[in-house]
């Protein structure tokens, strides 16, 4: 294989592949030819998904993961390439969000919340990026958040979280100049979905008045989910020699009516 060729196969694995942005990114993966590993705590949700892959003539498996366990992350990573052979696409898609005012949320909790959101996609990098440095080539995606530049109020460790995230995500970007493997950012604007469904509706809605109070809600629309996967999906697309390095995706405002 030349320098600058890819593989014909390139199995990918997709974290917190459960829901929302995370299942749909195993599918367009899946449809553009990746083989794909779904991992989540949900596995039956992440089951689900592999089979209506497999169903549309794809390759799919499913195994447990949980992002805050070193053994569960390296468990999956055995299992994972043992189903598809070397991973040459991981996309670190888990997370977590849930309201709380800063400096009365618990501190477990806020640590837990960071050990999730930041020290979780090391653990995937760990896991999978030393094998594509030794094979000088692939793709790592870290799905951000526009919090991670526009910091939102009331949601306890999330922006610090994205912040952080993308902080080790142009660190390890200069760390791998030269190897052939390539981080990337995605960074979705307002998006609908599961993160935020079990909020409590009145704690929901306060949320979202200091959002407007703040100029961060300019208009209603949200994306769907499939958005940001195919912008993911292009990312891991780009030929050898072109690094999406930072990718930010965003709703489009609606027209105004004349």
């Amino acid at each position: 294989m030349g320098k600058y060729e890819q593989p014909s196969r390139r199995p990918a694995v997709v974290a917190g592949a459960s829901s929302g942005i995370g299942a749909a990114t195993a599918l367009a993966l899946a449809t553009a030819g990746f083989p794909v590993a779904l991992g989540a705590r949900r596995t039956d949700r992440c089951e689900e998904a592999a089979a209506r892959i497999r169903e549309a003539g794809g390759e799919a498996v499913a195994h447990a993961l949980d992002l805050t366990d070193d053994d569960s992350v390296a468990e999956f990573a055995a299992k994972a390439t043992a189903d598809l052979g070397d991973v040459e696409v991981v996309v670190s898609n888990a997370g977590a969000v849930a309201p709380g005012t800063i400096h009365e949320v618990d501190t477990d909790r806020f640590g837990r919340e960071l050990d999730l959101n930041i020290v979780g996609a090391h653990r995937l990098v760990r896991a999978f990026v030393p094998g594509m440095v030794e094979r000088r080539r692939g793709d790592v995606v870290f799905v951000s958040s526009d919090v991670a530049v526009r910091a939102r109020p009331f949601m306890s460790s999330y922006a610090a979280g994205k912040w952080g995230l993308e902080g080790m995500a142009h660190a390890l970007q200069m760390e791998l100049e030269g190897t052939g493997v390539r981080a990337s950012i995605v960074r979705p604007g307002p998006t609908w979905s599961e993160m935020g469904t079990d909020w409590d509706v009145d704690e929901a809605a306060f949320v979202l008045d200091q959002w407007v109070r703040f100029g961060q809600a300019r208009h209603p629309h949200f994306l769907k989910p499939v958005a940001i996967a195919d912008a993911i999906a292009t990312v891991v697309s780009a030929p050898r020699g072109v690094h999406l390095s930072l990718i930010e995706v965003n709703p489009e405002a609606p027209l105004e009516d004349r």
